[in-house]
């Protein structure tokens, strides 16, 4: 049975969506964007952005019980592929040795405009 995911430690859902499901042994979470939960605000720069969308990437898996380093795969998209020096710095933050696979994509827009959004598959712990 699937058991949704939700924590007030991650924004909200914008839409008909659930921060994240649990299947089996398996976590999917919903692209996080890069609200911060409890202000609703966000930062323009794209550092800060990917940090926050890793911030509450790592709070839904917290909520279900896992963690960053039980990532296996990770989405992020992109609003401009220059900007790929900065995310990398900062997703090499939040992930180890040895890495999740991980596809990233440049779209022509994302929900509310914002610059990154993460989402990733994860195993339970």
């Amino acid at each position: 049975m699937d058991k949704v995911i939700e924590t007030p430690d991650a924004p909200p859902a914008i839409g008909p969506y659930s921060q994240g499901i649990q299947f089996g042994n398996l976590i999917i979470t919903s692209g996080q964007l890069p609200i911060d939960p409890e202000t609703g605000e966000m930062e323009e720069e794209t550092k800060a952005q990917a940090h926050q969308c890793l911030k509450n990437v790592k709070a839904v898996l917290e909520a279900a019980g896992s963690s960053m380093d039980k990532v296996r795969k990770a989405t992020v998209f992109v609003k401009d592929m220059n900007d790929f020096t900065d995310i990398n710095e900062v997703y090499k933050q939040y992930f180890t040795f040895p890495f999740p696979a991980r596809s990233l994509v440049e779209v022509a827009r994302l929900p509310k405009d914002v610059k990154v959004e993460i989402e990733v598959i994860a195993t339970a712990e």
